[in-house]
């Protein structure tokens, strides 16, 4: 990465990483680190003098960044996100997200939004938000309470989901600065797994903000989450756990390494049975980095390509790193090795919304859809049937666990 030493900004966060987790904290010596490296605004929009990083280079920054602390990487990639969201459609008041970007260069400034709600659930699922935005004399009063809201702790802005008290209602982001009076915190984050990210219930009570400090209001009727649409970045936020993954191999293979039975008198590494379980991590872990950057690379546009690719990518990733974890038993648990946190922290893999089972039945749609559509051109399941293109296969570029420094040379950061 041009002028960034990513290696090193890995090295610190994952020096920090236990102690956050730990106490499940906020990981704020993790944010500076990130911050100070000049990470946050990297999808900035050229426009506004940013670098409008492209999606593959910022999953495989955010692999980096979860190869540290996956905290800190989740915290990161939300900001990211929503300065990617401006760059593409340039909803924020601009005097607003200019004094953002002014914020930013002083210190860590990082967004969020709050669309997940106790009765609701997932937005992903369908549903309107019960959190409401009632018209005021100066602009709109926020009530409601969200859940999930990862790093509320230490965000500058919550991107409040609501519904409008008006008729007919509307539906839209509402831009709270979080020093804004009304916000509480409710300490209900107590996960197995990323326990830094500090993703706790945030209550919004009666909270002001302005008339214009909104994004995307629109009909209520129009307002519901495509999950195909939001393909893409959750195949981003499904590379942080690339490098969790890659974490743990490099626990495990560092372990056998070190590990001299006096009854072997030499490393487990140089037995077969470690050999052969060491290339069915790699197998696992290398398919899913090949899965995720070959589908953000090549079908950024696909949304089938994409689902398939977060799903079996973290069904891989998950089995890898369990794989790694009962292979080393006792020491693969213990806290001393730090594997024990890695296991922890990927069985959030395919929890994000939206969740498997909603990913799997829009590709069982498609599926049929597919075949409704071909209906006309006669039987599709007999000798004769269409057989997938063999040559697709060709020049897959080969599974491996690619050094840090190798994995992140192939960032490419507009200068």
């Amino acid at each position: 990465m041009a002028g960034i030493d990513l290696a090193g900004v890995v090295e610190r966060l994952a020096a920090g990483a236990p102690t956050a987790d730990a106490a499940a904290a906020f990981p704020h010596a993790g944010i500076r680190v990130v911050h100070e490296a000049g990470l946050l605004e990297l999808t900035v929009a050229e426009r506004y003098g940013g670098r409008e990083l492209a999606l593959g280079d910022v999953a495989r920054l955010i692999a980096a960044l979860g190869r540290g602390d996956p905290s800190v990487a989740l915290i990161s990639l939300m900001t990211l996100f929503a300065h990617q969201q401006q760059a593409q459609r340039s909803q924020w008041p601009e005097a607003l997200y200019a004094r953002v970007l002014a914020e930013s260069r002083r210190a860590p400034v990082l967004l969020n939004a709050a669309r997940a709600e106790p009765e609701l659930g997932s937005p992903a699922r369908g549903g309107l938000p019960q959190t409401r935005a009632r018209r005021t004399a100066h602009g709109w009063s926020i009530s409601g309470t969200k859940c999930f809201v990862t790093g509320c702790e230490g965000l500058a802005y919550f991107l409040v989901w609501a519904s409008t008290d008006e008729t007919p209602q509307r539906v839209g982001t509402f831009i709270v600065p979080a020093g804004a009076q009304g916000i509480r915190i409710v300490e209900t984050w107590k996960s197995l797994g990323l326990r830094a990210t500090g993703s706790h219930d945030v209550a919004f009570d009666a909270v002001e903000v302005g008339c214009d400090d909104v994004i995307g209001l629109t009909s209520a009727d129009v307002a519901g989450q495509d999950n195909r649409a939001h393909a893409a970045s959750t195949l981003v936020l499904t590379a942080l756990y690339l490098g969790v993954a890659e974490a743990a191999q490099e626990v495990f293979l560092g372990f056998a390494e070190g590990r001299v039975p006096a009854n072997l008198g030499y490393p487990i590494a140089r037995t077969e049975r470690f050999i052969t379980l060491a290339g069915e991590i790699d197998l696992l872990v290398g398919g899913a980095r090949q899965l995720i950057f070959d589908a953000l690379d090549h079908a950024a546009d696909e949304p089938e390509k994409l689902l398939r690719a977060r799903l079996l990518a973290g069904r891989q990733l998950r089995q890898a790193v369990q794989l790694a974890v009962g292979t080393l038993g006792n020491p693969g648990l213990s806290a001393s090795t730090g594997l024990e946190r890695h296991f922890r922290d990927i069985q959030s893999v395919l929890v994000h919304a939206p969740q498997e089972d909603t990913l799997i039945a829009i590709l069982g749609r498609t599926a049929f859809a597919r075949t409704d559509a071909a209906g006309s051109q006669g039987p599709r399941h007999g000798p004769n049937a269409a057989l997938p293109d063999a040559t697709a296969f060709v020049g897959l570029p080969q599974a491996s666990r690619p050094p840090l420094e190798a994995a992140t040379a192939a960032i490419r950061i507009p200068s």
